[in-house]
This record gives structure tokens, C-alpha cells and sequence, in this order.
């Protein structure tokens, strides 16, 4: 008989629920889908805001439709798994289930001064060291600390343990068990800057340098077993995986070996490299992050980010004018040299790793008189590229090498020429799998790992199948003198230059 499993993918613009099938023969299939985007609040400039009671209506109607779609009931899904956007952080009146505020969501900016502060006392190499993270407002700590100053100056219901904070993936598991189960997964753990990679603990000292109660911390769990039960329309259902969704990715994408890196293309990039199970160090702004927790043992990755991908070609849509819709984008630049030397640097709102430059803005730079708005559009889907190049050499820098293709996914992998032109650049294969929906994908996995469908990593990655493989055409040195073109461009609006 067939097995159903339920995955929750709670985004930064969407949430959407998936039911897979699994058959008797050991088949996948989706089988129903329900999705609804999500509102974003801008209230003050750098401010980002989502309305926490508008993820959680959201997330049980994609559940209900989605179970809908697919022609079953609750009584029939098996487990679910639970992936989200990472570091947005929640903070709620335990007893009356009040939501205090908006969330914040990972890409506000209110608390920079606050950081850079923590900064000039020279206390980053310290949290650093202890969690693998940067002093930058993206991480959960300095937002939990902004919502107690504003809605519990003296901490008093925080310390008596009536509030309690948890990213999207704690809040959802809160309302989903009935308030029974205040839990998160060591991965979304990781991504506070208040959890200690070494020990796997919520860590006092930066407790106590943030103000944070520990009364209102939520218990840190692996990434798959027997986490949680939800109570849906009146069915208990065991919730077996939670994962935050770069490193739901990682998994879709079956990266279970040290140096498997996966990069996703979608608003920003995130590439991830699995690191083993033993803790690196970043010595170039780099982020050392979990990859998954299982049965108590830490699998650890290194972490770049970059701000603008698909975002640099929204803003080559509406903001420049010279595309009417992104998948004329490929048409395009094939009509371009790939050597060109126009650069353009998509600091819009600076740059992420490794440089972290929060004032560096953007730049088109290498004009003439015959650059074409091709030779733009071009060049924005070079400076993904570019930047993904800047992330591969960092790590290699910090002795964490990529040993085999690098796998990508996301809406921008789907552009041949783009992903071409990577290939030309990190002068590795790259690998574009069947199914690009890999981080709902990866949560599905460990939910089945969770609930005894499966019994192996090994299994999970028998499930990943080869669409596209794209091989180098450029040699070494036409790469080497791109890539000198690019740093130069960085350099011009940046006091880093290259890393």
C-alpha cells in the first residue's frame, strides 16, 4: 500500500504544503499542492516584517488543500516534515498565545547599530568562535533582543518564562502541537548566533551578552526522529523532521559527504559545502553552520551568502527596463561574448560573503559606446556567477575543497547559460538534478528517515537522479583574466576589494 507524507515549506514570500505518495515499489510522486504568498511589511526603512498569525492561517489552509488535492485525509499522512526560512524570529505570551509585534524577518536591518557597537567592543571574534556566525543583524539574537527592549523592558515575563522565542519552524511546531511542544532543530538553532556548534547548547555567555532569558529558549532537537505530534482537524499526526531551508536543500540535493556542495539560485544564493563532522573555522567571513543533526551527531557545512541573484534580474525587469520577463534573459545573453568586460556589481543593499560590506553599493562598470542592454543583462547573470566564484575561492582558502560537481537548484539553475558560464568559471562540472524542489524534497526525505520509510542516508541519496551536466569550455587563463576584471569591479565600491 502507498504511504503519504506531508511537507510544510514555510518561505520568505510564500508558504506551500506538498503531499508525496510513496508507493508499494518504493516510488515518489506529489500527488497534492497547495500554496499562498505571503505579505511583507516595510514599516521603516531596512525594516522587514511578516505577520506571524498570517504564517500560521497560511500554513494550516496550504495543509488542509493540499491533503485535499491529493484525495486523502489527515488519518492517512503518515508524518510531516517542516522547512522554513531561517533566522525570522517570533516572540509569543505562552499562556494567551498573543503574538508580541510583527515577526522580524532574516533580511531587516533595524538592529546594524546595535551590532556594529558589539563590533567596536571586539566581541565578533568571540561569537564567532562559539557559533560559527558573524555580528550581523541577519541572525535571530539581536532581533530577540530588540523585541524584549520594546515589549518587556525589564525582562520580567521573559526571565518567569512566560514568553518564549522561536524561528518559523519553532512557532509553527507551537501552534501545530497546541502549545504542547516549544522545540527547535539544532540547524535552525544554529542560525540565532546564541547556540554553541561545540557543546550543541544554548550558549550563557551569549545569553548574557544579549539579554536573553534562557527561560524562554525553545529545547534544541536533531533534524529527524520522532520530534513533535501536530493535531490537525482532530488527527495526531508525528511531526519527524524539521530543517531550515538552505540546509533542506543540502539534503535534497543527497550532499551527505565532505565536500558535496550544493548552490541555490533563487531571490539571493546561498552556497553550502558539507564540512564533515568536524567544526570549521572560517578565516575568510565565511559561515560555519550545522548541516543536519541526526540521533545526536552534528554534521557541519560552510555557509556563503549573497544578497542578489534572482533579485539583480527582478531589478534588471522593473527597475532598469531592459527585460520584459527573466526568461528572456537566456536569448540574450547568448548573443554576448562571454569574455566581455562589463561587470556589474548588484550591491543594492551591500555586499554578503565574504566581504559583508553593508556600504557597498551597486555598479555597472566597463560602459562604452556599444554596450547593448544584451551586454547588461549579461553581465547580471555573470555577477551570480562571479560571486559564487568569490565563495568557492574562500573556501578553498579556509581548506574546505569542493571534491566533486558542485549541484545546483533554484529558479535561476533552469537558465542554460548561466549555469554554462559557472561551469566556465569554477572549471568544475555542475550538476542540475530532475527535480529543481529540492529543499521541500529534502525535508520529505528526513521526514521518511523519521518515520522508518527509510533507514539510511544512502537510501535518500539513491533517490537523486541527473538531469543536465555542464562541463568547463574555458581555459584556466580566459578564466583568470575574467575573474581579475570582476575583483576590479569590486574593488571600485568596496574598501575590501577581493577577499
Amino acid at each position: 500500500m502507498s504511504q503519504y507524507l506531508l511537507a510544510i515549506d514555510q518561505g520568505t514570500t510564500s508558504t506551500r504544503a506538498l503531499v508525496f505518495e510513496i508507493t508499494a515499489e518504493g516510488q515518489w510522486r506529489t500527488v497534492g499542492t497547495h500554496q499562498i504568498e505571503l505579505p511583507q511589511h516595510f514599516p521603516h526603512n531596512g525594516w522587514v516584517e511578516h505577520d506571524a498569525e498570517d504564517i500560521w492561517q497560511a500554513t494550516l489552509a496550504v495543509c488542509r488543500q493540499a491533503v485535499v488535492n491529493a484525495g486523502i485525509g489527515f488519518k492517512q499522512v503518515m508524518a510531516i516534515g517542516i522547512t522554513n526560512q531561517r533566522e525570522t524570529t517570533v516572540v509569543w505570551d505562552k499562556k494567551t498565545q498573543q503574538v508580541l509585534g510583527k515577526a522580524i524577518v532574516w533580511q531587516d536591518r533595524r538592529t546594524a547599530a546595535r551590532c556594529e557597537a558589539l563590533r567596536q567592543q571586539g566581541l565578533e571574534k568571540q561569537l564567532q568562535q562559539k557559533t560559527g556566525l558573524l555580528l550581523d543583524p541577519y541572525f535571530s539574537a539581536t532581533k530577540i533582543e530588540w523585541m524584549l527592549d520594546q515589549y518587556d523592558a525589564d525582562r520580567r515575563r521573559a526571565h518567569a518564562g512566560e514568553l518564549a522565542f522561536g524561528t518559523i519552524d519553532s512557532f509553527l511546531v507551537w501552534r501545530l502541537s497546541q502549545g504542547q511542544c516549544h522545540i527547535t532543530d539544532a540547524t535552525n538553532a544554529s542560525r540565532t548566533a546564541l547556540f554553541n556548534l561545540t557543546t550543541q547548547q544554548w550558549d550563557d555567555d551569549l545569553l548574557t551578552l544579549f539579554n536573553i532569558p534562557r527561560a524562554m529558549l525553545p529545547t534544541v532537537v536533531d533534524s529527524s526522529g520522532e520530534l513533535a505530534f501536530a493535531v490537525i482537524d482532530g488527527h495526531k499526526i508525528p511531526i519527524t523532521a524539521i530543517l531550515g531551508d538552505q540546509q533542506a536543500a543540502l539534503v535534497g540535493q543527497a550532499c551527505f559527504t565532505t565536500g558535496m556542495a550544493k548552490s541555490t539560485y533563487g531571490t539571493g544564493c546561498f552556497l553550502m559545502i558539507n564540512a564533515g563532522t568536524q567544526l570549521p573555522h572560517s578565516q575568510h567571513r565565511l559561515l560555519s553552520t550545522l548541516a543536519y543533526r541526526l540521533k545526536g551527531q552534528p554534521t557541519f557545512a560552510l555557509e556563503g551568502s549573497i544578497f542578489m541573484a534572482g533579485a539583480t534580474m527582478q531589478w534588471l525587469r522593473d527597475g532598469l527596463g531592459v527585460l520584459q520577463d527573466a526568461s528572456q534573459s537566456e536569448a540574450l545573453a547568448a548573443t554576448i561574448d562571454k569574455l566581455q568586460s562589463v561587470y556589474l556589481v548588484p550591491a543594492f543593499t551591500g555586499l554578503g560573503a565574504p566581504y559583508w560590506d553593508a556600504n557597498a553599493r551597486g555598479a555597472i562598470l566597463g560602459l562604452t559606446r556599444d554596450t547593448s542592454r544584451a551586454a547588461i543583462v549579461a553581465a547580471g547573470l555573470q555577477s551570480v556567477c562571479y560571486q559564487t566564484l568569490d565563495l568557492i575561492n574562500a573556501m578553498r582558502a579556509d581548506g574546505v575543497m569542493l571534491t566533486t560537481a558542485l549541484r545546483v537548484d533554484g529558479g535561476m539553475a533552469k537558465n542554460n547559460w548561466m549555469v554554462q558560464f559557472l561551469a566556465d568559471l569554477l572549471q568544475v562540472p555542475v550538476e542540475r538534478p530532475s527535480s529543481v524542489e529540492t529543499t521541500i524534497l529534502g525535508v520529505a526525505y528526513f521526514a521518511a528517515l523519521g518515520c522508518g520509510i527509510f533507514d539510511s542516508l544512502s537510501q535518500i541519496a539513491q533517490q537523486w537522479a541527473l538531469a543536465d551536466n555542464f562541463l568547463p569550455s574555458l581555459t584556466a587563463e580566459q578564466v583568470a583574466q575574467a575573474y581579475a576584471g570582476w575583483q576590479q569591479a569590486v574593488a571600485r565600491i568596496t574598501h575590501h576589494g577581493s577577499y
